[in-house]
């Protein structure tokens, strides 16, 4: 039996990439037109979330929860440490996906 939470295939895709150095394939994770909130900021489409995405310091993530929220979102739960005032934190990610599997929306707050 484990003890580690069970999280979605798009999930985990997702944190996988994150902590990679290859950004396109991360990129490509999200729709065209879609929106990321960080740190009370939105940013909209693709152009604008390879900006946020540059000026993000390295990370390690270590996803402790996931599961649906009643509107059909997913939401993940993980620890976030690398070099950045206050690190470890935990965050909420909150992700919404299209028809096409690729994220709308991710909203991530503590």
């Amino acid at each position: 039996m484990s003890d580690a939470p069970t999280i979605p295939g798009a999930v985990r895709r997702y944190f996988e990439l994150a902590a990679l150095p290859d950004q396109d394939a991360y990129f490509a994770l999200f729709a065209d037109d879609a929106t990321v909130e960080d740190e009370g900021v939105e940013h909209h489409g693709i152009a604008s979330i390879r900006a946020w995405r540059t000026s993000v310091p390295a990370v390690t993530y270590t996803v402790t929860g996931a599961g649906l929220t009643d509107g059909g979102a997913t939401l993940a739960v993980a620890d976030i440490s690398g070099d950045f005032p206050g690190s470890p934190v935990t965050l909420r990610f909150h992700f919404e996906y299209g028809g096409d599997g690729r994220v709308r929306v991710l909203r991530i707050r503590p």
